[in-house]
């Protein structure tokens, strides 16, 4: 499973009060067994194409991209200009979706949490040399124009394929 919420990046940024307001979200979340918990994560492979949403000016903002399942935690790599970059640093709060097929029966989970943009120069050696396909992009970690994004996820919607009813937990 994912580690308890925490501050990454500079703590001055986001004060407690915002981790407790991203938590509460507004919604009610269930109380939903380990097992379908388990099932909700096990959809999730190293490398897929997710929908992520960010906001820019209150106004939603969604793009396709690669989500990495790397160390137990969810990472983006993109340019340091993207507008992923510029828009979690004005509001981190995110969503991403994985949409199964339909073949399958349709179905999806949705992650809401936090997107920070990271700095520490570790992380991004080691998702850099993990990741072969980031070297189609960028010179080496040290490319000042390949940015890392960590995901925190605090909140998943499941809906299993072919159920009509999604299930919400906290995480």
């Amino acid at each position: 499973m994912f580690p308890p919420l925490y501050c990454v990046g500079d703590p001055t940024a986001r004060d407690e009060n915002h981790f407790k307001d991203v938590r509460k979200g507004g919604r009610k979340t269930m109380d939903v067994p380990n097992d379908v918990k388990k099932e909700a994560w096990s959809h999730f492979k190293d490398y897929q194409t997710v929908m992520l949403a960010t906001a820019e000016g209150g106004h939603p903002r969604v793009r396709p991209v690669t989500l990495i399942n790397y160390d137990h935690k969810f990472w983006v790599a993109t340019g340091t200009n993207s507008a992923k970059v510029r828009e979690m640093q004005g509001n981190p709060n995110i969503e991403f979706c994985l949409q199964f097929q339909e073949e399958a029966g349709g179905g999806y989970v949705r992650v809401a949490g936090l997107g920070d943009v990271v700095t520490d120069q570790g992380p991004k050696e080691k998702l850099f040399a993990h990741t072969d396909f980031l070297a189609d992009y960028w010179k080496d970690a040290d490319d000042p124009s390949y940015a890392l994004i960590q995901i925190i996820p605090v909140e998943v919607e499941y809906m299993r394929p072919g159920d009509m009813d999604a299930q919400r937990f906290g995480v």
